[in-house]
């Protein structure tokens, strides 16, 4: 059974659609193999947060960026939030910004 791949808003489409091109191209890939396999792929190519929020890694050319997702019922991916990393660690602002997207969208708001 297939899963279906969602985005929190029309803006963070936009911002992933507007990543680096390689980076792009990636998520496209990914998003893709999520759609038959799942939301969980493993590492390199995800890694779970806990909470029920996770990140998808994507690495190409121009960089390396992160899109943090969710999984809701009815095998629906959400992608919440995405972000061109500058630094070894995803910034809390960051991870803050998809946590509460994340509460948002499974507290039905």
């Amino acid at each position: 059974m297939k899963y279906s791949v969602n985005f929190y808003s029309e803006t963070v489409r936009i911002e992933i659609e507007s990543l680096p091109s390689t980076l792009a191209a990636r998520f496209i890939t990914l998003a893709d193999r999520m759609e038959t396999a799942g939301p969980n792929l493993g590492e390199p190519h995800t890694k779970a947060f806990g909470d029920g929020l996770l990140e998808l890694r994507l690495k190409g050319a121009e960089g390396i960026a992160r899109v943090f997702y969710c999984t809701l019922v009815g095998r629906r991916i959400v992608m919440l939030h995405s972000f061109v990393k500058k630094s070894q660690k995803a910034s809390p602002r960051d991870k803050r910004i998809a946590e509460t997207r994340m509460k948002e969208i499974k507290n039905g708001c």
